[in-house]
């Protein structure tokens, strides 16, 4: 989707982007029944869906599609989100939005499952957003198979029905005549659902900064300049450079774990 701006008439470029404090007022006020903070609370959270759809890109689906697959996952989460819990939105709702891909994918999947495993997968899907929900962690099998009282092998099999199969030589990357396989991408440790879910929310929570205050990230952390360095540059002192950097790496940290 890289380049595109428009997905079913939204101007991605253009969404706006809400602060943790105003995602839960907007919450409360939605369930309670306020259309036009629930609204409000959608369009604010629609880059949310953005990140996730990425995740299920390049599987013969429209964007605009998962797009809108994406949207009805993100009002369940507003809707069931439960503000007594000490969890962000994002990290709660993320996990809503990828579960209602994984249906729609699975339900439009050319692989036929029978019924009965089907219902034993979506229960799996179901106990996994629970428990994502709960924990703020991805679950592991045996934790899902504990929930629902089903054997280990059970569960396997079911998460393993609903996967859409592909070819080990099918390409996954293409670029001057060189090309990356499945196969390539095999036993690769570094992109994992959990580290999916975990940058999906640092970059929310980067998001939220100021202006100033991700310049001054960038500068420290991408460049690698001194503080006196960012003082000199930005016009302020340096004093007040390590107070802003502590900031906003609180606010983070905050965000993230809130």
């Amino acid at each position: 989707m890289q380049g595109k701006v428009e997905i079913c008439g939204v101007n991605t470029a253009k969404l706006p982007v809400l602060k943790a404090a105003e995602t839960r007022a907007l919450i409360e006020k939605a369930q309670q029944g306020d259309m036009e903070a629930r609204e409000k609370l959608i369009n604010g959270n629609l880059r949310l869906v953005l990140s996730v759809i990425q995740k299920f890109s390049g599987r013969g689906e429209s964007m605009d599609d998962l797009f809108q697959v994406g949207v009805i996952g993100l009002i369940k989460a507003v809707d069931c989100f439960d503000l007594s819990q000490k969890v962000q939105f994002s990290t709660y709702g993320v996990p809503m939005i990828a579960g209602e891909l994984r249906r729609f994918l699975r339900d439009h999947s050319a692989v036929r499952v029978s019924r009965s495993m089907r219902d034993t997968a979506y229960r799996v899907l179901q106990s996994k957003e629970k428990l994502t929900a709960q924990t703020g962690r991805e679950p592991g099998v045996e934790e899902i198979a504990k929930d629902l009282g089903l054997p280990r092998q059970d569960v396997v099999f079911a998460m393993e029905a609903i996967c859409d199969p592909v070819s080990l030589y099918d390409p996954v990357y293409s670029d001057a005549g060189e090309s990356a396989c499945v196969m390539d991408q095999i036993g690769d440790t570094k992109n994992t659902d959990e580290q999916w879910l975990e940058q999906i929310a640092l970059e929310e929570a980067i998001r939220r900064l100021s202006q100033r205050e991700k310049h001054i990230l960038a500068l420290r952390f991408y460049d690698g300049r001194t503080q006196m360095e960012v003082a000199k540059e930005v016009g302020i002192s340096q004093a007040q450079v390590s107070r802003l950097e502590k900031n906003a790496i609180r606010e983070i940290k905050k965000n993230i774990s809130a």
